[in-house]
């Protein structure tokens, strides 16, 4: 269910929050993580329910990109949601060379159990490489790196980030974002060279200070809730 929107939360507060769920609700990461990606992929099924995202049928092709992060654990998450209700779905791995958060590990884990299409995109060749197999694809869950992004993208995933939004461009794809989109800088609407322009955003618990200015980089934007109470948003905007 779409959280009603009461105000905004900084990328410290986000975190803050986590903690406190944890620590004073007894709310585990990995129980967080399921709730949020659960979340996005009902309510990404509502946007192509609406036409908000216009594709050819009911369950389009989904391509899932997952970074290393708990980001990537929700795209993991949204995979299995969507794959469990007959869509089509593939999963991007743009790892960086790093291992993945141990919750995102065990949504990775259970992704591969379940024998869905993994597709390691180490950097920009590989991706241009997995593009002539991309042809069915209509939505890109861009789960790569989330509210933790701030500055410029380094290193290959700078390059995998280029090459994706180029050709979702060029091809007319949409991009869903999952809390953020990648690159952009939550606090400040600052985006980076490499951004993944979404056409829908799904933050979760509460909408960040920089969309505002962003809105040509996140689109409409939704907030999900994750199952934690107003109290405690309320309590971490105060303090």
């Amino acid at each position: 269910m779409d959280a009603a929107r009461r105000g905004v939360l900084t990328r410290d507060q986000v975190r803050r929050l986590d903690r406190l769920a944890t620590e004073e609700l007894g709310l585990p990461g990995i129980v967080l993580m399921e709730s949020a990606g659960r979340a996005a992929a009902e309510a990404l099924a509502r946007a192509v329910a609406g036409g908000e995202l216009p594709t050819r049928c009911a369950r389009p092709s989904v391509l899932v990109l997952c970074g290393p992060g708990n980001n990537g654990g929700d795209g993991y998450v949204i995979a299995r949601h969507l794959a469990c209700a007959g869509w089509p779905v593939r999963l991007g791995e743009a790892h960086g060379g790093r291992d993945p958060s141990p919750d995102a590990a065990v949504f990775r884990g259970v992704t591969r159990a379940m024998d869905l299409r993994h597709h390691p995109i180490p950097d920009a060749a590989a991706w241009r490489d997995l593009e002539p197999s991309l042809a069915e694809v209509e939505i890109l869950v861009d789960a790569l790196l989330g509210t933790g992004c701030r500055g410029e993208v380094r290193g290959p995933l700078a390059g995998v980030m280029a090459a994706c939004g180029a050709w979702a461009a060029k091809e007319a794809r949409a991009v869903v974002a999952v809390d953020s989109p990648s690159g952009l800088d939550v606090d400040t609407g600052c985006a980076a060279a490499e951004t993944l322009a979404a056409a829908l955003t799904l933050t979760f618990v509460a909408s960040k200070p920089g969309f505002e200015e962003a809105a040509a980089w996140t689109g409409p934007v939704r907030v999900l809730s994750i199952g934690t109470p107003p109290s405690l948003e309320e309590r971490v905007r105060g303090e």
